[in-house]
């Protein structure tokens, strides 16, 4: 029922066009390149992430039966981490780094300078898988927000709870000119990877991948991706577990 609710919000194509138009007018301000207003979105994950800890708890436990100890290492701590590095090092990360030309001087280049200047990408769209719902959304926000770019979250529809929390949270907690939530599913998904952005963040399978890849071609758009799947097996008392554990290993350190 739930499912069919998310579905039944008039997201597609004309709405996704707006908002991205909207998020870019703010981004465009400049409003989002600032030190304060990065540090104060920064400060509003953690401090949502403290108060609303219960909540958060109870959502992955209604999602997917998460014990409160596992959600609380496993997300709530790691991402809380996350801010806690952002917050530390943003100034550093924001700060021109000096680069000194190693050619002759020359009438031409004198008396010249140079110096890498890190730059926000824009508007980036976030869409996160169910089995990490709040870790796997979130982590990405913040890394998009240190840079300084407006952001759309698309959490998993397989984890309603929390998908549901976070567009609550989110909404109270963040500047909303600047960084949005669509829950929904298939179509929702599709209306989103229609629009141009500017970095796609997207976790999940391999067929899922294939499509965001192929929708970011279209605009050039760079994109992080980070695929997984199911790798299925039997272990029975004949097994030798050195040895597979052996073949395992090679195997990953080969990746």
């Amino acid at each position: 029922m739930a499912t069919k609710e998310l579905q039944s919000v008039a997201f597609g194509s004309k709405e996704a066009a707006a908002m991205v138009k909207e998020l870019r007018e703010s981004y465009g301000s400049g409003k989002t390149r600032s030190y304060e207003w990065r540090v104060s979105q920064l400060k509003n994950i953690e401090k949502m992430t403290e108060y609303h800890e219960q909540e958060i708890i109870e959502a992955l436990r209604s999602d997917l039966s998460k014990p409160e100890f596992e959600s609380y290492i496993q997300e709530i701590a790691l991402l809380k981490n996350s801010c806690t590095l952002a917050l530390k090092e943003l100034e550093s990360w924001m700060k021109p780094e000096k680069v000194y030309l190693h050619v002759k001087s020359s009438p031409v280049i004198f008396p010249s300078s140079a110096e890498i200047v890190p730059e926000p990408l824009g508007v980036v769209l976030v869409i996160s898988a169910w089995n990490y719902p709040l870790l796997v959304t979130l982590d990405p926000v913040v890394g998009a927000i240190a840079a300084g770019n407006a952001v759309v979250v698309k959490p998993s529809e397989l984890a309603l709870a929390t998908s549901s929390l976070l567009a609550k949270l989110l909404g109270d907690y963040m500047d909303n000119s600047c960084v949005r939530v669509v829950e929904g599913a298939v179509a929702e998904t599709s209306a989103l990877l229609e629009q141009k952005w500017d970095k796609i963040c997207y976790t999940g399978n391999r067929r899922v991948g294939r499509i965001v890849m192929a929708s970011a071609v279209k605009h050039l758009t760079p994109v992080l991706l980070e695929l997984g799947g199911k790798c299925p097996a039997v272990v029975d008392s004949g097994i030798d577990l050195q040895v597979y554990m052996d073949i395992f290993l090679f195997q990953v350190l080969k990746l």
